[in-house]
């Protein structure tokens, strides 16, 4: 029987093309449940339209995408997930999650999933996750549960504060939340 993944879409719409490139390899290993937060279930932007993307995120899990509290608060109570995935995650998520805060379809998703002692696997894009961000990083890093995708600077140059997972090797990286480890090396 294949593991249930929740997938969890946050708003940093430069990553989209990217992250959804790799549903297609998670489908075919893992039942595939997809979640938006408010943001990403709403906003147009540059990258594109949102509808277009809830639509290609929905055609490639086969599912209807939860976007809305009540949608995912049965995630917890009934146990439906063996992993959930944040990608993107973005600063916002990053610190919600770091203070208990659980008022997006998202953040709530992964309150919901966590009373059950099951993995979340972060795979961080922010601007700030040198700056800003870095300390709910680090209160992350060294919480149960929690695991990450490797990540490190995407253009040191241009924005020296900026990290962003290695999309990559998310199937890898589930695949060793699901086993209970971190994937390694964390820093790219």
């Amino acid at each position: 029987m294949k593991a249930t993944l929740g997938f969890a879409l946050c708003g940093s719409f430069c990553t989209y093309r990217t992250v959804i490139g790799v549903l297609p390899q998670l489908t075919t290993q893992y039942d595939v449940i997809p979640i938006f937060s408010d943001a990403g279930y709403s906003i147009d932007s540059r990258f594109g339209p949102a509808d277009a993307f809830v639509r290609e995120v929905e055609e490639l899990c086969g599912k209807k995408a939860l976007h809305k509290l009540e949608d995912v608060e049965p995630l917890g109570p009934k146990k439906l997930l063996d992993l959930l995935i944040v990608a993107p995650c973005t600063g916002n998520t990053l610190g919600k999650l770091a203070n208990g805060i659980a008022d997006t379809p998202v953040t709530f998703a992964c309150k919901a999933h966590l009373r059950n002692a099951r993995p979340i696997l972060l795979a961080v894009s922010t601007n700030d996750g040198l700056s800003g961000s870095a300390e709910n990083l680090g209160k992350l890093l060294n919480r149960k549960h929690y695991y990450f995708v490797p990540f490190g600077q995407d253009s040191p140059q241009k924005k020296p504060y900026s990290l962003v997972a290695d999309f990559a090797r998310l199937p890898e990286a589930a695949g060793a939340a699901l086993e209970g480890r971190q994937l390694q090396p964390i820093l790219l």
